[in-house]
Formats: C-alpha cells, structure tokens, sequence
C-alpha cells in the first residue's frame, strides 16, 4: 500500500508541475503584431505567442523570395525561365500543382506562364511599349500551362522559351507558410496579411473571431490607396484574397487595361469586373482564383460558382453609366458578418 501511494504521489506531483508550467506559460502569452514591406506591399502580422517569431517570419519571406520571386533574378523561377535549369524545389512544386489545379477547373483562364505576356504589357521586371496584335500572337505559342510537365523535382518545357509568373499566387502561399510556422511554434490564434491576402485562425486579443474588411474599388488615379470596407467577413479558420482591377492598369487608345491578363487571348483584362473577392480553405487556393474569376468577367464567374460550396465568392462589377452590382454566392453570404451585407 505503501508503494502504490507513493506512485499516487508522484503522479500527481507530475500533473502539478504540468498545470504549472502550462499557466506560466499562458501568463506570459500576448499578442504580437508584426508589421513592415515585402515584394513591394505591406504585411501585417498578429499572433498570440510566448515568443518573439519575427526571424521566423523574414525566413519564410526568404524561402518564398528565393523560389518564387520572378524579380529576384537569382531566384528558382528566374534561373528556369533562362532555361539555367529544370531542377525545381518543394515551393516551385506546390506552386506549379495548385496552378495546375485551378487551371484545369477555370478552362486555362489562370496560367503561371503569362510572364513573357506580363512583360509585354508592361506589368512585369520589362517595359516597353504596348504589344501589337501580332507581337500578342506570336508570345501565345509558347504560353501555356498545358506546354509544360512536372515529373518529381524536374520540369520539362515544349518551348524553351515558355516562362513562369507566380506573382498572382505566390502571396496566397507565403500566407499559408507563415500561417504553418506559427503553428510549429504551438500558436493557435493568428492573422497573417500580405498586401491584402488573409489566413486567420481562432480570435483577436479582444476574444473575438477576427474580422477581414473587403474594400470597396475606389478611384486611386491620384496615387492615394484608399481603403472603404464594401462588406465584412467572420474568419476563425480560413483565407481571404481579392483581385481588382482599379489599382494596377494601363491606358490604350482611352481604355484602361488591367494588370490582369487573360492568358487564352493574351489581352489585358478591360472587362466589367472591378474586384473579386474568395474565401478558401488556405490562401494559395484564394489567391489563384480571385486571377482567375477576374480573367472570366462577372456573368461566367456567376455561372461557374453559384453553386459551389466550398468556395465563397463575391464580384463587383461595373455597369456603362458607373453603378457598381455586387453579387456573391451562398458560401460567402454565410462568411459575412451578422446583419452585415454589401453596399
């Protein structure tokens, strides 16, 4: 008896140090925010945490940077659109089966090697003047996701001079991949935003889930970025990413083209849609669709998602005389805040 009550003993010896140095641990917890530029765009980070993760967070930007920043010229993509080689890495492998993914499901509407087309519309590390319907023609013939293959780690291109931009899903991943550090280091309540895409889990410091503003488009031809919440979206677990095409154009001929190009075309976008905004599961998955659901125009990314269930999505679309209409699906309406709808 006297055994087993020494073993009682220490058990619950052992159950007070843990409780112990579980309380200790939850006192000195507090909210962390981290803030600064990245890839020319700001970041703001908030995470509860015992512990300073800033060098963490620089070492995911670098990780990303390094495999997929096309305007690192030492970077992974850079040295495979110079054809210097076909050996890729673990981000170049997510990046390349997501676009794959979500080029498959939006009819090739999203495709990573627009670069050369980028390019020449003067959004990406060259400019120049604007590309004639011939020069469009003749950078087509070597875009294409589909003129390309991934076998493990080794890429394989039909055309050499074939490029990759991930410039419009990149973001979303480095989200996610800072969103995966913090939870290495045990952290369960954060928000990660990178130049307006968001992955949030569990709640703020004041105990409530967060809240993520979608912005309404705004007229920012004085250079001024300007920020006017169009509707409000509850996330505890989940990512945000909207595309627009009122922040980043180019005027031809009296029209403004946007960033946006459509890789089928090879066109930059001059359609109705101003912004469109996706809820996801993770943020690479976000960001590529809100691309690609911009590239569609409002009326085919209506009849593509009404009915999907795990993507939300929401569009503002411009009418000829200005009036803006806003439409989303159900899984995005059940997103929004209560009593909360847009305009």
């Amino acid at each position: 008896m006297k055994g087993k009550r020494l073993w009682v003993y220490v058990a619950l010896m052992v159950l007070a140090a843990g409780a112990l140095a579980w309380l200790l641990t939850r006192k000195h917890k507090s909210y962390h925010a981290d803030r600064g530029v990245v890839w020319t765009t700001e970041y703001h980070i908030t995470y509860e945490s015992s512990l300073d993760l800033n060098d963490s967070i620089q070492a995911v930007f670098k990780l990303i940077d390094e495999s997929a920043s096309a305007f690192n010229e030492n970077s992974l993509v850079s040295r495979v659109n110079a054809n210097a080689t076909t050996t890729v890495d673990d981000i170049f492998v997510k990046l390349y089966r997501a676009s794959s993914r979500v080029h498959a499901a939006s009819d090739s509407l999203f495709d990573p090697t627009v670069m050369p087309l980028v390019n020449a519309w003067g959004f990406g590390y060259k400019n120049g003047t604007l590309p004639t319907q011939a020069q469009i023609d003749s950078i087509l013939v070597f875009v294409g996701l589909g003129k390309t293959s991934l076998e493990g780690y080794t890429l394989h291109k039909d055309d050499a001079r074939t490029q990759f931009d991930f410039s419009s899903i990149a973001k979303g991943l480095a989200c996610d991949e800072v969103a995966r550090m913090l939870e290495r280091n045990g952290v369960t309540n954060y928000l990660v935003e990178i130049g307006g895409e968001v992955v949030a889990r569990g709640v703020n410091e004041r105990g409530e889930t967060w809240r993520v503003a979608v912005d309404l488009p705004a007229d920012e031809s004085d250079g001024q970025v300007k920020h006017t919440p169009a509707t409000m979206l509850a996330i505890d677990k989940g990512a945000v990413a909207t595309s627009g095409s009122y922040r980043k154009y180019v005027e031809s001929g009296g029209q403004k083209r946007s960033h946006i190009i459509n890789p089928v075309t090879g066109s930059a976008a001059t359609g109705d849609l101003l912004s469109v905004t996706i809820v996801a599961g993770d943020c690479m998955t976000a960001d590529a669709w809100a691309t690609a659901c911009m590239a569609m125009g409002a009326e085919r990314t209506r009849d593509l998602m009404e009915n999907d269930n795990e993507l939300g999505v929401m569009t503002i679309a411009a009418t000829a005389d200005g009036t803006m209409v806003v439409w989303s699906n159900a899984a995005f309406a059940r997103k929004m805040t209560s009593n909360d709808s847009p305009f």
